[in-house]
């Protein structure tokens, strides 16, 4: 259990320092945080809809915060190029979002060339059916999209690094909303760059500017 709980603290430590510079990632790191507790709450009951609220809302601004505001010039803190870092990630690096987000963003072609998914379900017969359908094909897609990167790093590194990956990705929510609190007030304030300095400080961000 030591070594499990090691390998979170380590992966989500390289996850913040090295990818959550940027104030305005890190912020809608917190948006994309709350709507995943909202999705969860509502998970049980409407799997649909949390899929959908996951993809739409959650996902997208998480990763439009990673391609569009964190700086992928040399890292000056950690002292390490973006190429290091994008090889030794143990997620999803931005080749393989690239991938995942395009299966996301093509996977409704298949409710316009087949409604019923292969036989699975009945033709929507109205939109709210449509979404529903929508947000369960999704759900699959998310949910497999956890899956196979987890077995990757199974059969690539051993079971212990993909459980606490796995762990990770699922408790990310609860832990970005204790990192990332600050972020919009911080940004609000004119800051744009929050970077880690302390590498033994794992939960808050030493410095701002």
């Amino acid at each position: 259990m030591h070594s499990f709980l090691d390998l979170l603290r380590v992966q989500r430590w390289d996850d913040h320092r090295y990818y959550h510079h940027s104030l305005v990632n890190q912020s809608l790191h917190l948006l994309s945080a709350l709507s995943f507790v909202g999705a969860y709450l509502i998970m049980f009951k409407d799997p649909w809809l949390a899929a959908l609220i996951g993809w739409l809302v959650s996902m997208t601004s998480r990763q439009i915060g990673h391609f569009f505001f964190e700086p992928r010039d040399y890292d000056e803190v950690n002292q390490v190029t973006d190429a290091y870092k994008e090889a030794i990630k143990v997620g999803y690096n931005i080749r393989r979002k690239i991938v995942l987000m395009t299966i996301w963003a093509l996977s409704p072609l298949l409710l316009v060339l087949d409604p019923t998914i292969l036989g699975f379900v009945s033709p929507p017969r109205t939109w709210t059916q449509f979404w529903q359908h929508l947000g369960y094909l999704w759900l699959i897609v998310g949910m497999s999209g956890l899956i196979f990167r987890t077995v990757q790093l199974f059969l690539k590194q051993d079971l212990m690094t993909g459980l606490a990956w796995m762990t990770k990705i699922i408790t990310d929510p609860f832990h970005d909303i204790k990192l990332y609190y600050r972020a919009p007030l911080l940004l609000a304030r004119g800051g744009l760059i929050h970077q880690t300095l302390a590498p033994d400080d794992h939960d808050e961000p030493a410095e701002s500017y």
